[in-house]
């Protein structure tokens, strides 16, 4: 049994979440066969720099598209314009990173195929460096990716995870493919094999048990994988399967994953999307372990309509909609194509947290209720007004951008760590944050979710007040000091 310590604290009621469709300049479709059931992933990235931040979007069949972020100012409505990239298709997702640790974002670029790194400059500008950096991009099936930066390298080490084997002549169940991990060498990256794999959807390094190294959890699909097979956590650095001592494997249609420290115990929990049941995981000193029913993030049938179906998830986000100082969850959900056994329209799920530690679905009075095929998505502030708007990626359906205009939101600031040298965004950093009794803990991850990642300012809701104090833990353990600050602002720590 799981004993909930949370935090409780005195607030005034906060409004019911609310988004509103945001125009786009075309509609972009995720769309494609077999090899595209799966994918569909947007990366989020300020790759101008001028502090709004663009999107850029997988096609499968169609190539990708850069959006960039066009709002007049900070507060007015949201808008954006299609930008010039390259022209790359078979793409399933892709992820913001800086690579060469010169302070523009890259992109890692995951494909059915070779992948691709794409390395960012001025003006949204994007070129393929995958040759010149010593990047193997191969020919699987790639639809899973995280990044850290091991203690001593100047580069990221990279993680790949891979599909189904689609050259196994007795696939495609029973015939997943191998995952990869590149560390960084000197102008190269060498390649090491993580096998076992069983058909890999989501991964994320994480200082799960803060210890201090980042392991590599592993969501898997048991769909293909169909026996023997179970979630995975390698061991960093000596790459060794945890098995037991606080990891208990677990078998699940694994396709997202999404991690936040709900408890205030400074451990993130995780959020493990799948079909049915949604897998919400408490920390603890012994371990992992599931959330009880009642808490309600299982989600596990649509919320509207007829169809009482098992639902299918994909993406999984954590964040602050309302800005109530309670962290609420968001799951893209949709068929994967036509499965009979599972609903068909089957609404994205915006589950709002109470002060007693439970979610409550409100995706229906947000607005946001959309029964297309969704796949990947992203909460970020795209207009900077203090609230997270959210964009999201659909199978054989458009492209789809909510502003969020909640009235009555509460308090907020953003936090954005920045360092000099290699990991110069801080990947694998905490940033703490207190008010009043109130705390707030998140690591900073290059990984997750469905194919769809962001990179960008740490956004915390602080509910009704008006100042707060923070400060960073850096990937090296060194702690800054505690700084305080008003609300409503974002904030750049130099270190």
């Amino acid at each position: 049994m799981i004993c909930l310590t949370l935090l409780l604290w005195c607030s005034p009621a906060f409004a019911d979440p609310a988004f509103i469709p945001s125009p786009l300049p075309a509609d972009h479709v995720y769309a494609g066969g077999w090899e595209h059931f799966v994918g569909g992933g947007v990366a989020i990235l300020d790759c101008d720099q001028n502090g709004f931040p663009d999107f850029v979007v997988a096609g499968g069949e169609n190539p990708m598209r850069l959006f960039r972020n066009r709002t007049t100012s900070a507060g007015a409505d949201l808008a954006v314009e299609i930008g010039d990239f390259p022209k790359l298709t078979g793409v399933t997702g892709s992820y913001p990173l800086d690579i060469d640790n010169d302070g523009w974002q890259d992109l890692v670029v995951l494909r059915v195929g070779a992948n691709v790194l794409l390395k960012g400059g001025p003006g949204c500008r994007f070129e393929d460096r995958t040759q010149q950096w010593g990047f193997e991009g191969g020919d699987a099936w790639s639809t899973a990716f995280s990044a850290t930066w091991e203690a001593g390298r100047d580069r990221p080490t990279l993680a790949i995870g891979n599909y189904v084997n689609r050259s196994d002549p007795d696939g495609p169940f029973e015939a997943c493919d191998e995952n990869e991990l590149h560390r960084p060498v000197e102008g190269a990256f060498e390649k090491q094999v993580l096998a076992p794999g069983f058909c890999a959807l989501s991964m994320l390094f994480s200082d799960w048990d803060r210890s201090g190294v980042a392991d590599l959890r592993i969501s898997n699909d048991r769909h293909y994988y169909v026996r023997g097979g179970s979630e995975q956590m390698w061991a960093m650095p000596n790459l060794t399967l945890r098995n037991g001592a606080g990891w208990e494997p677990i078998s699940i249609w694994g396709m997202g994953i999404a991690s936040q420290d709900l408890t205030g115990d400074g451990r993130p929990e995780v959020m493990l999307t799948s079909m049915g049941d949604q897998l919400l995981q408490f920390a603890t000193p012994e371990g992992y372990q599931t959330a009880p029913f009642e808490i309600g993030t299982f989600a596990q049938r649509p919320y509207i309509g007829d169809d009482g179906r098992p639902s299918t998830g994909w993406h999984a986000e954590f964040g602050d909609v309302n800005n109530d100082g309670l962290v609420d969850l968001f799951i893209a959900k949709g068929n994967v194509d036509q499965m009979p056994g599972n609903a068909m329209a089957d609404p994205n799920n915006l589950l709002m947290q109470d002060t007693s530690g439970r979610f409550f679905e409100r995706g229906g009075v947000a607005g946001i209720a959309s029964v297309a095929r969704s796949r990947g998505a992203g909460l970020t502030d795209f207009n900077l007004d203090g609230r997270l708007d959210l964009v999201v990626v659909n199978r054989r359906a458009p492209l789809e951008l909510y502003q969020n205009v909640t009235p009555d939101t509460g308090n907020w600031i953003a936090v954005l760590p920045q360092q000099s040298g290699p990991n110069r965004h801080a990947i694998g950093a905490w940033v703490e944050v207190r008010a009043g009794r109130k705390s707030w803990t998140k690591e900073i991850t290059a990984g997750g979710g469905h194919v769809s990642g962001a990179s960008g300012p740490i956004h915390f809701g602080l509910g009704n007040a008006e100042s707060a104090e923070f400060r960073i833990l850096w990937p090296d353990g060194a702690a800054s000091p505690w700084q305080k600050t008003d609300a409503n602002q974002a904030i750049q720590v130099a270190r």
